[in-house]
């Protein structure tokens, strides 16, 4: 039953994503809500199901995206792997464990990505990616991950309360 919690939640940042947060550009990058909500989900402490969030997390932005689906796999399993071996290793400093593995991820889904859309043919220059679209969309997803973390751990809370010994 906890784990239904993930379907109306990633509908709603998919949902999010692609209508308002696509739009608020730093140059030509913006944010990634679903690497930021994967990120922030694993990285809380009894949350047993990171992995299933991931497919979920795969199957909607696959839906809606024009990226190739096995590049949104193995990012955001990528994502979730970091989180939750920081989540074992780095429990007294949280916030930084998100931000790191926010860097680490963006880095890595926009390094994947240019390799693969490179291979498919698309004309890009390396110069121009990480400067227009790789570091603002870096920039954002650190503004952003403050606010994700917070609200992940206050539903990790909620889903999974602490139990009270009588």
């Amino acid at each position: 039953m906890r784990n239904l919690i993930a379907f109306p939640l990633i509908g709603l940042a998919v949902i999010l994503q692609s209508s308002v947060i696509s739009e608020v550009r730093l140059l030509s990058g913006y944010a990634d809500l679903l690497l930021l909500i994967l990120a922030a989900w694993a990285l809380q402490k009894r949350v047993e199901s990171s992995w299933h969030w991931a497919v979920v997390a795969c199957l909607a932005v696959g839906f809606v995206s024009s990226m190739p689906w096995f590049v949104l796999v193995v990012g955001y399993f990528v994502v979730v792997f970091m989180a939750r071996a920081l989540q074992k290793r780095v429990w007294q400093a949280p916030l930084l464990a998100m931000f790191s593995v926010v860097f680490l991820g963006t880095l890595f889904m926009h390094a994947l990505s240019f390799v693969v859309l490179q291979i498919l043919g698309t004309p890009f220059s390396i110069d121009e990616v990480i400067g227009l679209v790789t570091l603002p969309g870096l920039l954002l997803n650190m503004l952003f991950s403050i606010h994700i973390y917070a609200f992940m751990r206050d539903l990790a809370r909620w889903v999974y309360p602490f139990e009270e010994h009588e």
